[in-house]
């Protein structure tokens, strides 16, 4: 499975932790003191103009990496 744009920030770190990180240097955040952010991906890398398809090619990129 790969990251898309509708999931949930909180279901991404649930089953994705290693994706905490890299969301974090990528601008995206995705925890608060310890608790998930809520709402989808594409709503929170709207709210700080990022870029979703750049975002969403790293993250899946890491996924492909260790599943190689």
């Amino acid at each position: 499975m790969y990251i898309d744009g509708n999931m949930e920030i909180e279901d991404i770190i649930e089953e994705y932790p290693q994706l905490i990180k890299p969301m974090q240097k990528l601008g995206v955040q995705c925890m608060v003191c310890g608790e998930p952010v809520w709402g989808t991906l594409a709503e929170k890398v709207d709210e700080k103009g990022l870029d979703l398809e750049e975002i969403l090619t790293r993250l899946n990129a890491v996924l492909k990496t260790e599943n190689d």
